[in-house]
């Protein structure tokens, strides 16, 4: 990342993430969705559907060309949180889960993609962390609709 995307906001505390909510966590850098991606990803997933791995076949698709998994646009979340948060003074964090997964527009091989964030709660949990959901959008160059928009729950303990 350049220093001009620097995450935005350093939670070091329960009470700085509780002082987050609402904050829009700005942008990451765009990444290319490459064929090579799309069919590691389906290595690791043993999802091999054609609509994903077959360039001749995809191009008389639906799609015009091979599409990401929507599992793998998913999992993108898990790149772009880092950029859009740094963490100080943090002993665990842990992902809880999702809420909200949609996948409203295909990501096309090839695309450029980047990730948006947003805090959109925080509340205290026992020994001492905090669950925060982040709203991340994986929004794609051009589109009108993100690939996909989730919701993130991550619980931190800090120092």
């Amino acid at each position: 990342m350049t220093d001009s995307l620097a995450p935005s906001l350093c939670l070091d505390s329960a009470a700085s993430a509780m002082a987050a909510v609402g904050q829009d966590l700005g942008v990451t850098e765009w990444i290319t969705i490459t064929q090579e991606r799309i069919n590691t990803f389906a290595d690791a997933t043993g999802d091999h559907q054609w609509i994903h791995v077959d360039p001749v076949r995809a191009k008389e698709g639906p799609f015009g060309a091979c599409i990401a998994h929507g599992f793998l646009t998913l999992s993108l979340a898990n790149l772009f949180l880092p950029q859009l948060v740094r963490y100080e003074r943090l002993k665990m964090g842990v992902n809880y889960g999702c809420d909200k997964v949609r996948f409203p527009s295909p990501v096309l091989v090839n695309s450029r993609v980047r990730g948006r964030g947003q805090v959109l709660t925080a509340e205290l949990i026992k020994d001492n962390g905090v669950q925060v959901v982040v709203s991340i959008s994986v929004e794609i160059e051009g589109a009108g609709k993100p690939g996909c928009v989730v919701n993130t729950i991550s619980r931190l303990y800090f120092e």
